[in-house]
């Protein structure tokens, strides 16, 4: 049996113990075979390269090595290998191309080490300059420094690689110039930046720096990362519950919502309104989290702008010199309060209260209203959720005559089901989380939507009664979290058989397994698989992130 919790470097997650051990071998040949990068050119002022290692060479950990990006993983790792050897070192920030410095931090049972990027040597293939400075460091957007059609580029390399060695497809049926080709190019996205609809920042006790190196006889040293006494208010360095890089801007959000934070950073520091940052060793202290939503006016079109304040204990008094600040931008309609006495780091409050304007915003998608509370599930890129949501509708094929019966798995607050329901007889949708039921229940009612039934209950614990409950579905809609779909719905999928299945994955890693499972079958589990992979389209709708969503779609043998 497969040990549990193998690490996937494509996916950068623990795998499941049901994954056989084949699988992980494959999805690591991926990771070794990386496309080679041409080799540099010397220039005068970089030494020369170091010798050749043994192909069988092996790292030592804290080890200082010279390094050549060959490609990226997915989470966006670069793929890096020293002159010569075979063996895979995955760096953070490393880049197609790049020759770097790089310390090994980790050894991964002896099939890959994990590498600390310390400096560049010569710069990646399809360089640019990143807009933000702080792209490097905040983790947020960090393939800033590489040319966007180069990065949708290596995305749909990698959702392509993931189908072919871990999904098990033909490379020959997934790529030609014949229109029934599986693998469809990526959609990229329209707008790079301004693109988030949500924003949240934390406010901490000390500000962090950025790292800096030094050359000191020519060995690299890390020069420590330094801490200086200072409140901050910006977003969490990588890997990091404590630490907090300071952000004056941040060109993800929207241009309103970049000056409510402006307006925030200039004020909150003042000892005159006598604000303190939540401190997450001591658990004292009363601002924890700014949370910046923007959506549209219904009507006229306008972006509104919703600030959530989330503190540790409720004290409107100390908040209202806050408040009357940030609502003099005309964009700001609500401002609210989520107190969270908790010692955790969440954002999200026991109790909610108004302190300025209405309690919601309004977010318009595929044609129906939407509307968004401080603590909505809502999809983070508003207007290339319609593009995704547009191939989703495309996929469904819906007859449209109100006589097919859709199942929305893991709907989460119904935006999905909402939009199919106007072409089908009835939605089912499911989803674990009670509040986003209750939010697909009330854009129910908002949008007038009288055939859609949503149902909360944990799709990773069904059993033999799932499916008792509704008709037997035409087309089943199924939208997994990063660890895709638990084998007790693999099973119940393949049983019920029907005509049509729309996959929408976040992680073409999880995505290719299972969709290696409904198509070829679970040989250690005695299914077999009954469906045809018709289509799958990428599409990318965070830029600058590792971030993949694909369409897929499956129709029954």
């Amino acid at each position: 049996m497969a040990a549990a919790g193998a690490f996937c470097p494509l996916s950068g997650t623990l795998l499941r113990r049901r994954i056989p051990l084949h699988h992980r071998r494959r999805l690591l040949a991926i990771t070794a075979a990386a496309p080679e990068a041409p080799a540099p050119a010397p220039t005068p002022s970089q030494p020369p390269p170091p010798p050749p290692r043994a192909k069988g060479y092996f790292p030592k950990k804290n080890e200082i090595l010279e390094l050549t990006c060959e490609g990226l993983a997915f989470k966006g790792k670069g793929v890096c290998k020293v002159d010569g050897s075979t063996f895979v070192l995955l760096c953070d920030g490393a880049l197609p191309g790049e020759r770097l410095v790089a310390r090994v931090r980790r050894l991964r049972r002896g099939a890959f080490a994990e590498a600390a990027k310390l400096k560049t040597l010569s710069p990646h293939h399809d360089a640019v300059e990143a807009p933000c400075p702080l792209a490097a460091d905040c983790g947020g957007c960090k393939s800033q420094s590489l040319a966007y059609f180069a990065q949708i580029h290596h995305k749909y390399v990698q959702v392509r690689d993931l189908l072919v060695n871990f999904g098990k497809f033909d490379p020959r049926s997934l790529e030609s110039s014949d229109p029934s080709a599986i693998l469809k190019p990526i959609v990229p996205c329209d707008e790079i930046f301004r693109f988030r609809n949500k924003m949240e920042f934390s406010f901490g006790t000390k500000r962090w720096m950025k790292r800096e190196w030094k050359e000191e006889k020519e060995e690299v040293a890390k020069v420590e990362e330094l801490e200086t006494d200072g409140y901050s208010l910006g977003l969490h360095a990588p890997g990091f519950f404590d630490k907090v890089l300071h952000v004056e801007t941040c060109l993800l959000h929207s241009e309103p919502a970049d000056k409510v934070l402006a307006v925030v950073q200039e004020s909150w520091t003042d000892p005159a309104l006598g604000l303190t940052p939540y401190d997450v060793y001591k658990h004292v202290g009363f601002l924890k989290h700014l949370m910046i939503r923007t959506g549209r006016n219904v009507s006229t079109g306008a972006l509104e702008v919703m600030v959530n304040f989330v503190t540790s204990c409720y004290k409107p008094e100390l908040l209202m010199p806050l408040v009357d600040r940030i609502t003099k931008i005309p964009e700001v309609v609500s401002v609210v309060n989520n107190v969270n006495t908790s010692v955790g780091n969440t954002s999200v409050g026991e109790q909610e209260y108004t302190l300025y304007g209405k309690p919601t915003i309004t977010e318009m998608l595929r044609g129906l209203t939407f509307q968004i509370s401080a603590n909505s599930f809502f999809q983070t890129n508003t207007k290339q959720a319609d593009v995704l949501y547009k191939l989703i509708e495309d996929s469904a094929d819906l007859k449209g005559d109100g006589s097919e019966i859709v199942l929305d798995l893991f709907c989460g607050t119904g935006t999905i089901g909402l939009t199919l329901a106007r072409r089908a007889k009835h939605v089912y949708g499911y989803e674990v989380v009670p509040e986003a039921i209750a939010d697909a229940q009330k854009n129910a009612k908002l949008n007038g939507i009288s055939n859609a039934t949503f149902v909360q209950g944990d799709l990773n614990k069904i059993n033999e009664a799932f499916g008792k409950e509704f008709p037997k579905p035409d087309i089943i809609i199924s939208d997994p979290n990063r660890p895709g779909m638990h084998m007790k719905l693999i099973k119940w999928l393949l049983e019920v058989k029907v005509p049509r299945i729309v996959y929408v994955s976040c992680n073409p890693a999880t995505c290719a397994r299972d969709l290696d499972y409904l198509c070829h079958g679970v040989e250690e589990k005695g299914l077999s698989g009954c469906y045809e992979l018709k289509r799958v389209i990428p599409v990318d709708m965070f830029p600058h992130t590792p971030h993949i969503e694909c369409v897929c779609l499956l129709e029954l043998c």
